[in-house]
């Protein structure tokens, strides 16, 4: 259960706030850098305008506090699987973890993958990584079977799939 204190907006980044999403995602790689893919030395090196063509391939959600990015999160289509989607760079501030932006972000993909006609979400939670794995299952995540682990130099670090029914 979460405390809500204060109200969570989400919002949509439009093309033109690549350095929004910069910034936002550069916090979450320096926080939590065995929970993504990518390392903050690969994102840090990236043009500003690569920031800009993310915004346009990808749906991405920040949550607002008091006038403050403090949650992450993008979907994006699967060009393999077109009835699926992906729940990507999930990313919430450790200062208000617990207090309902996971959640919000989530329902933002989630609304946006309906809206884009797939079926399903999928995602990849580290193993380790237990307080997500709890709010993805709250969520209605649930695993499909599919494991993995993250890329070199972080391959050591087990994850797996987790998979929601639209």
């Amino acid at each position: 259960m979460t405390s809500r204190k204060t109200p969570i907006d989400i919002k949509r980044l439009a093309a033109n706030e690549g350095l929004r999403l910069r910034t936002i995602r550069l916090r979450a790689l320096a926080d939590a850098p065995d929970a993504f893919g990518s390392t903050y030395d690969e994102a840090v090196a990236r043009p500003l305008d690569s920031w800009a063509v993310q915004l346009q391939e990808l749906a991405t959600f920040v949550a607002v506090i008091g006038g403050e990015d403090v949650g992450l999160v993008r979907g994006a289509r699967d060009d393999l699987q077109p009835d699926a989607a992906w729940l990507i760079s999930m990313w919430v501030s450790p200062e208000v973890r617990g207090q309902g932006a996971g959640e919000a972000l989530i329902d933002a993909v989630v609304a946006w993958a309906r809206i884009s006609g797939t079926r399903r979400v999928l995602l990849d939670v580290g193993d380790h990584n237990q307080p997500a794995i709890a709010l993805y299952a709250r969520k209605g995540f649930e695993p499909n079977g599919t494991i993995g682990s993250l890329p070199t130099p972080r391959s050591h670090i087990r994850e797996h799939q987790r998979e929601l029914q639209l």
